[in-house]
């Protein structure tokens, strides 16, 4: 069983950055981040397989936010820059141990491990 622990949300103004970690007690393939806003379906944020370092991107997000791996301290990362009203969410922090071969990094329901979520809001 592998638990994660997201921390690194707040309130920010539109135009700051903000990192997210996510910390997992146990061995993970693949770790993503989703995020949630009110009234909207989780979507797809960023993923990284760990071994590799090899990452995906929803494409609207791509160029404004970054997912980093420390193996050393089996956390992830999700560099979020130029932050704008609407990244406002729940942003969530899940993991797979499957293998990644026909892994679906887009997919919340490929992963089996996730977090409770860090509220990110940011201000117009």
């Amino acid at each position: 069983q592998v638990q994660l622990v997201e921390s690194g949300g707040g309130l920010v103004q539109a135009g700051d950055s903000l990192r997210l970690s996510c910390a997992a007690s146990g061995r993970t393939i693949t770790m993503g981040w989703f995020r949630q806003a009110p009234g909207k379906e989780r979507e797809f944020v960023a993923a990284i397989r760990r071994n590799t370092g090899i990452t995906y991107y929803a494409d609207s997000l791509k160029g404004r936010f970054t997912i980093s791996g420390d193996n050393a301290k089996n956390t992830v990362y999700l560099q979020m820059n130029s932050l704008k009203p609407e990244d406002t969410a729940v942003y969530y922090c899940a993991a797979s141990s499957s293998p990644p071969y026909g892994f679906t990094y887009s997919l919340a329901s490929a992963y089996q491990y996730w977090g409770q979520g860090t509220q990110v809001t940011v201000s117009s």
